[in-house]
């Protein structure tokens, strides 16, 4: 009963389509204040525990064996703590954005305050131990979380609530970057697939009021500081490419290490997630004795490259350390993503290529932070396969807005040859393996869902009437905007690319229907226009 009542304030809205974007515009800057202020109390307390672990292993280094000891026997006790909060709720582990995206598609239920306390406590006591996880992720899905809670609170419809949960993440990751034109973007090319102006306008209001929110609390500076970045002549720009295709590869091989992480703790010695969780944090304390270089999510790391030796081991040495902790840490399960240590990783790989370059007379070493800033953008969309939000977050995180051609250039390259080697985008792959061995079933009330589609230029039904069209099942074309026009469908109706279909689906059964077809894009649903 409760699906057929949330029909009616839905098609209320869609019939005062102004006042209905005009009304998420102004939520959305109130889910950007709400957001803004968990991520950046979520940013304050991982930079402080980075701080005191630093210190920490200083004080350590000069005790005794007795005191080195207590510090280990701490470790197993947090791994005990972190351990009991991934049963309390699972949806809080690892990065939260494959989560994010689930929830927005329907197939993903979140008790948000559930989730957002404790993947505030299990990210900052994780991530500040050492573990090589980032912050970036659980800001997105803490983000979505609140907003969620918001949506909740004014009683909105889960149509208007997906929209604010977009919102949230695009929120969590300006907050978290100080990017807010790449929180907007991010919410578009990754999670909705959809450049919709409805989705557009909360977006980009959150993510610039907690952008604002957030330069209150840490101030304007970038988040990576690289001392003087030249400009990129244009005489090496054959170098995007070349560094496109190596980072490419770079890419596929990280998917292929997140992926494949869990055989390693398949292993019988890994008894239950305690276990794995007390071997990350344990070789994270061994790492801060002599690696400390690696622990946590690495930004400070970033901030130091360009300071360091043109040694070419140490720079190999720091990636393969900074990768295989990354797995580690990533595979045991606890609250923390792998979106800032991959950019970490990227940097790693663009500046061993550089020393290479320069140690053959190719490049000077001028321009080294230039190749190490390209391959940042480049191994983010080799990864994730969303150029355009790698190419505006790198430029908004370096203040290097006058790298945006090669910038492009070497992310289109990157995820040119990730495509032609068969990688696929690591979000929706982690996000369809979860949902393969998902056991809860949705409620009948949160299986319906209103979804916005786009009819793609080419497509099979553009040009079509709705009539002569064989519409999958469970599908009903609720309504149909086309600019400003507003289109009552019926069997005589003419669809045109570039309008867009709102329809009544069970998501569900249309995220399953989408597995056996091997498909996991924004309309991970059945009803993907562009494939009829």
């Amino acid at each position: 009963m409760q699906s057929k009542i949330d029909i009616i304030p839905v098609i209320r809205n869609l019939n005062h389509w102004p006042r209905f974007r005009l009304r998420l515009f102004a939520e959305g800057a109130w889910v950007g204040l709400l957001s803004g202020i968990v991520i950046s109390f979520f940013r304050w307390c991982l930079e402080a525990g980075t701080r005191l672990r630093e210190q920490i292993y200083i004080l350590l280094m000069q005790a005794g064996w007795m005191e080195n000891i207590l510090w280990f026997v701490f470790l197993l006790l947090a791994s005990y703590v972190l351990y009991r909060l991934k049963q309390h709720e699972p949806e809080a582990s690892g990065s939260g954005i494959p989560q994010v995206k689930g929830i927005i598609l329907g197939v993903v239920r979140l008790r948000w305050l559930r989730v957002l306390w404790v993947k505030l406590a299990g990210g900052i006591l994780g991530i500040g131990l050492g573990l090589s996880l980032g912050r970036e992720g659980p800001s997105i899905q803490l983000g979505a979380v609140t907003a969620q809670g918001m949506s909740r609170a004014l009683g909105r419809t889960r149509m208007e609530e997906r929209y604010l949960i977009t919102a949230g993440a695009s929120a969590g990751l300006a907050a978290a970057f100080n990017a807010p034109l790449a929180g907007a973007i991010f919410a578009l090319e990754e999670l909705h697939r959809n450049f919709s102006s409805v989705v557009l306008a909360p977006a980009m209001a959150a993510a610039l009021v907690a952008t604002m929110v957030s330069r209150v609390v840490f101030g304007r500076d970038p988040i990576f500081h690289f001392g003087m970045l030249p400009p990129f002549p244009l005489r090496y720009m054959w170098l995007a490419v070349v560094l496109g295709i190596i980072i490419g590869v770079a890419g596929i091989i990280f998917n292929k290490g997140l992926l494949n992480i869990g055989r390693f703790y398949a292993l019988p010695v890994f008894r239950n997630d305690y276990m794995r969780i007390a071997f990350a944090l344990v070789t994270a304390g061994i790492l801060g004795y002599g690696f400390p270089q690696v622990l946590g999510g690495g930004n400070d790391l970033i901030n130091s490259l360009y300071q360091l030796p043109l040694s070419l081991t140490l720079f190999l040495t720091l990636l393969c350390g900074k990768f295989v902790f990354t797995l580690i840490s990533y595979g045991c399960g606890t609250p923390g993503g792998f979106f800032l240590p991959m950019l970490v990783l990227g940097a790693l790989c663009g500046g061993s290529i550089g020393i290479l370059l320069v140690q053959m007379g190719v490049i000077s070493s001028y321009y080294l932070t230039n190749i190490i800033v390209i391959s940042m953008a480049a191994f983010f969309a080799a990864s994730v396969h969303s150029p355009v939000t790698g190419t505006i977050l790198i430029m908004e995180m370096t203040a290097s807005y006058e790298h945006l051609l090669v910038l492009c250039t070497a992310s289109m390259i990157a995820l040119a040859t990730a495509q032609l080697l068969g990688g696929q985008p690591i979000y929706d792959t982690l996000l369809k393996r979860s949902l393969a061995t998902r056991q809860k079933v949705l409620p009948a009330e949160e299986r319906r869902n209103i979804l916005e589609l786009t009819i793609s230029s080419g497509s099979v039904v553009d040009g079509k009437y709705i009539g002569r069209i064989d519409w999958p099942d469970h599908v009903a074309l609720v309504d149909i905007k086309r600019g400003t026009e507003e289109i009552i469908p019926d069997y005589h109706t003419r669809l045109c690319a570039g309008d867009y279909l709102y329809v009544l689906t069970d998501s569900v059964e249309a995220a399953e229907k989408s597995q056996e077809l091997g498909r996991t894009r924004k309309c991970i649903i059945i009803i993907k226009i562009s494939t009829w």
